[in-house]
């Protein structure tokens, strides 16, 4: 029998949204039933239907949570203390594989969205965590070519592409392999990489990061 306790309509959107991120990390999102929130919850299925009028209707919320956590941790991690704002992206950087580590039904998600052909609900909510995500490295981005840390033929929106593919390309090949481990070990390194393809080889400020 559920003993539950009654949680007002807020809180139980909020566990539901976590438990839909939970299940995602470990199957396809479309797999998912809202039984098994139900279950994982310890609710019955029609309870769920009295916080949420549809099972999209949980990704939806799942994807403006996912969509204000990462975006305000990424912009937490830029406006620490940073000595520039080539620091600020890698900070930027390791802070999005951090949130993956901890979220990896975030991803899958997304993903998952991203392959439909036409425009739906959820790949717009997608759209626009991608076009904030694009905005916050477009303007550090902008800030390194102001203050001369990156080389002058150095393509804007390239090395925005550039930045987010080195992120997802991670992601995807920790989706894959099943190890998240092997995605942190790997990101600093990635990053480096990354870094070296911006600067001016000839530069005092390359050869100081070397």
């Amino acid at each position: 029998m559920l003993t539950r306790t009654k949680l007002k309509t807020e809180d139980r959107q909020a566990e539901l949204v976590q438990v839909a991120l939970v299940l995602a990390a470990q199957k396809s999102p479309v797999e998912i039933t809202t039984g098994d929130l139900a279950q994982a919850v310890g609710i019955t299925q029609g309870a769920v239907f009295r916080h949420f009028e549809s099972k999209e209707a949980i990704w939806l919320a799942a994807l403006d949570w996912a969509h204000q956590a990462l975006i305000g941790r990424l912009q937490q991690a830029a406006q620490a203390k940073q000595a520039d704002a080539l620091q600020a992206l890698r900070a930027v950087f390791m802070a999005h594989i951090d949130f993956v580590q901890e979220y990896p039904g975030v991803p899958r998600l997304v993903f998952q969205e991203l392959q439909h052909a036409k425009p739906t609900p959820l790949k717009g909510k997608v759209q626009g965590l991608m076009a904030d995500y694009r905005t916050l490295v477009s303007g550090l981005l902008a800030q390194a070519h102001e203050d001369a840390l990156t080389a002058a033929d150095v393509d804007h929106k390239s090395a925005v592409v550039l930045f987010m593919g080195a992120v997802q390309g991670l992601v995807v090949q920790s989706l894959v392999t099943g190890s998240l481990k092997d995605m942190a070990k790997l990101a600093p390194a990635v990053f480096n990489i990354y870094e070296a393809g911006l600067l001016a080889p000839s530069t005092p400020e390359a050869r100081k990061r070397k």
